[in-house]
């Protein structure tokens, strides 16, 4: 099976869960979050599939995040405003993503990653 991985190229998270797929064999669609962009219907699709809330899916220590004092629109907006500012900028969405036909992995932590991989 092939995953879909959304990364960003400078992030040196994005570079060590790349590095840790390429250790254990696993293939990847590579996709750069910033040049394609996920839209809003992918984002709300993995949002429901990875069971976590919206909140989780946006990159809190961005600068583009702190710009746009998302923190205090977070506990305010409705879920569809704030699912349209999350596919505005593919800055703003926490990364990287692993996306497969049956759940979305949001952010590097490796012991979840080999849980759901190997």
């Amino acid at each position: 099976m092939k995953y879909q991985f959304l990364y960003y190229p400078r992030c040196g998270t994005s570079n060590k869960a790349a590095k840790w797929l390429r250790e254990q064999g696993i293939e990847v669609v590579l996709r750069d979050i910033v040049l394609d962009r996920p839209s809003a219907d992918e984002l709300a699709a993995w949002i429901k599939k990875s069971g976590l809330p919206l909140r989780k899916f946006f990159n809190t220590s961005g600068q583009k995040y702190r710009e746009l004092q998302i923190k205090d629109k977070i506990g305010s907006e409705s879920d569809e405003i704030l699912l349209s500012l999350l596919a505005s900028d593919g800055m703003l969405v926490k990364r990287p993503l692993l996306v497969a036909d049956d759940f979305v992995l949001v952010g590097f932590k490796e012991e979840e990653w080999r849980a759901k991989l190997l």
